[in-house]
């Protein structure tokens, strides 16, 4: 007497890597993703810290203030201002910016200041690298900022800049787009200059 049921050869189950040394092994079952007990410990202390560094992160997302996403924003723009000025001369004096050296060896400076006019502070035409010392221990250089603006924008383009008046108001929303939006057009710019 049969059951109706016929009885199946079992399939040999393939090689799978261990997710924590790659070596090949034949699982037991198909939740089996370790090759040891060593390595199924060493997964779940990387899982439990991966878990326990973004609930950091959360929290730490929790605490932040407009200000933080301000100056998160701002780091971005100046370093984006910074990659797109790399091979060009300082706007004010006209000498060479150092090579190599994004961030070292000169600035991120406004023509008009964050201070004095904080709307323009994301505005791309305000901004240019600029050497240090013409930045930090020469007050901006106003004068020579402008002919060289001009030179670079167009007497046109510095008028309009110098006449806004216009108040932006930047949500921590908006702040976080402007800081999204400059560091993905910086790592377009990295990745083309390669």
């Amino acid at each position: 007497m049969t059951t109706g049921a016929e009885s199946r050869p079992i399939k040999p189950r393939k090689p799978k890597a261990c997710k924590t040394c790659r070596t090949e092994f034949i699982p037991r079952s198909m939740t089996h993703v370790c090759c040891s007990i060593r390595c199924s410990v060493d997964l779940a202390r990387v899982k439990r810290e991966q878990k326990e560094r973004k609930e950091l992160a959360a929290a730490k997302l929790k605490l932040k203030t407009r200000r933080d996403f301000l100056a998160d924003a701002q780091r971005e723009f100046n370093r984006y201002i910074r990659v797109r000025d790399a091979g060009k001369p300082c706007i004010c004096c006209g000498k060479p910016l150092a090579a190599g050296s994004v961030g070292g060896a000169y600035d991120c400076g406004h023509y008009r200041s964050v201070g004095s006019a904080p709307h323009l502070r994301f505005h791309p035409d305000n901004a240019h690298a600029q050497n240090k010392q013409c930045n930090r221990w020469g007050a901006g250089r106003a004068v020579d900022y402008r002919l060289g603006l001009i030179a670079r924008i167009g007497l046109e383009a510095v008028e309009v800049l110098e006449a806004d008046q216009s108040p932006r108001h930047y949500s921590i929303d908006d702040l976080k787009q402007i800081k999204a939006e400059y560091a993905r057009k910086r790592r377009e710019m990295e990745n083309n200059q390669k």
